[in-house]
C-alpha cells in the first residue's frame, strides 16, 4: 500500500484558493500536516467555534475560536523567492537528494 503525500509541509506560507476564505485569498503558514486524511490546518485559516467546559487551567469555561482542518488540494504553495502560489516540481540536486521547486522560478522550496 502506498504512503497518502501531500504537497504542503510544516511551516510553509501557503494561500488558500478554495472555500469561504478562498474567496478572499488567505494566505497563513502551515501549523499542521495530516496526510493520512489528506488535511492540513493553517494559522488564521477555516475558524471554528468550539464551546469548552469549565477546567481547573480555565476555570470560567467558555467559547473558543480554533482552526480547523482543509483539505490539502484547496491550498497552493507560496514561494519564498518569487513571492507568488505556485506548483511543485521535484528536483533532483547533484548529491541525489529529490526537493521540491517552484514551477515559476525554478528556485529551491525545501531548506
Amino acid at each position: 500500500m502506498t504512503r497518502p503525500k501531500v504537497h504542503v509541509k510544516k511551516g510553509d506560507n501557503v494561500l488558500v484558493i478554495a472555500g469561504k476564505d478562498g474567496i478572499l485569498g488567505k494566505k497563513g503558514k502551515v501549523l499542521e500536516v495530516n496526510p493520512k486524511e489528506g488535511k492540513v490546518i493553517v494559522e488564521g485559516v477555516n475558524i471554528a467555534k468550539k464551546h469548552t467546559k469549565p477546567t481547573p487551567q480555565k476555570p470560567q469555561g467558555g467559547i473558543v475560536d480554533k482552526e480547523a482542518p482543509i483539505a490539502s488540494s484547496n491550498v497552493m504553495l507560496i514561494c519564498n523567492k518569487c513571492s507568488k502560489p505556485t506548483r511543485i516540481a521535484k528536483k533532483i540536486l547533484d548529491s541525489g537528494k529529490t526537493v521540491r521547486a517552484c514551477k515559476k522560478c525554478g528556485e529551491v522550496v525545501d531548506k
